[in-house]
């Protein structure tokens, strides 16, 4: 049997983090490694923050 290796599926991964990343500062919307930290952490800080509001909305 023939090798597989990942290409395919990689490429269409770093399209995905891309594309999230697009309208990011230099590095962060064009190199995949700096692309894909900042995407994480924005997407954690997202899932944070739709919890941190409803506590807020629960405070007034």
């Amino acid at each position: 049997m023939a090798r597989v290796k990942k290409g395919l599926h990689a490429k269409k991964n770093h399209r995905k983090v891309l594309k999230l990343a697009r309208g990011y500062y230099g590095g962060r919307s064009k190199i995949f490694r700096m692309a894909n930290e900042a995407v994480i952490r924005a997407l954690r800080d997202s899932f944070r923050g739709r919890r941190e509001k409803k506590r807020n909305y629960r405070k007034l």
